[in-house]
């Protein structure tokens, strides 16, 4: 069966998840008291929309050591949605039953995002010449000592 190809940024499902969790902090943000602190719903709302949009302009960058860049720092902006909501109920706008199901969904975005990134960091560039070969971690980084 052939790989599916993902001809917009739509097709990604780590930026399918990144916009669902965008959703749900958008709606989060409505419906508690999130709304009335200026401050947090701001830096929330950012973190949250700021993901799913790197995503996109990553794809269009058709670069894969660029669009793996852009994944990177989607992925600080996840981390920093996380961080937010957790902070949200420490200031007790939210409780942490309302917080899980968003979170989850970020993680699942995390985690998709991180497997391309790394899938992408062994790509070809389009025309260019092959990538270096990575080192594993567990490879020796010089030549073997003499005994």
């Amino acid at each position: 069966m052939p790989t599916p190809v993902a001809r917009s940024h739509k097709d990604l499902i780590c930026w399918k998840r990144a916009y669902e969790a965008k959703l749900l902090v958008y709606q989060l943000i409505r419906t508690t008291t999130a709304r009335e602190d200026f401050e947090f719903r701001k830096q929330l709302r950012e973190s949250a929309s700021s993901a799913p949009r790197l995503m996109a302009e990553g794809f269009r960058r058709y670069y894969p050591a660029e669009f793996a860049k852009y994944l990177r720092l989607a992925n600080g902006e996840l981390a920093e949605t996380i961080e937010s909501l957790d902070d949200g109920v420490d200031r007790r706008h939210f409780v942490e039953d309302q917080i899980i199901p968003v979170q989850r969904l970020v993680k699942r975005s995390l985690r998709a995002s991180s497997r391309l990134a790394v899938y992408l960091d062994g790509a070809n560039p389009p025309g260019g010449p092959p990538p270096k070969p990575r080192r594993r971690r567990d490879e020796p980084r010089g030549p073997e000592p003499k005994g």
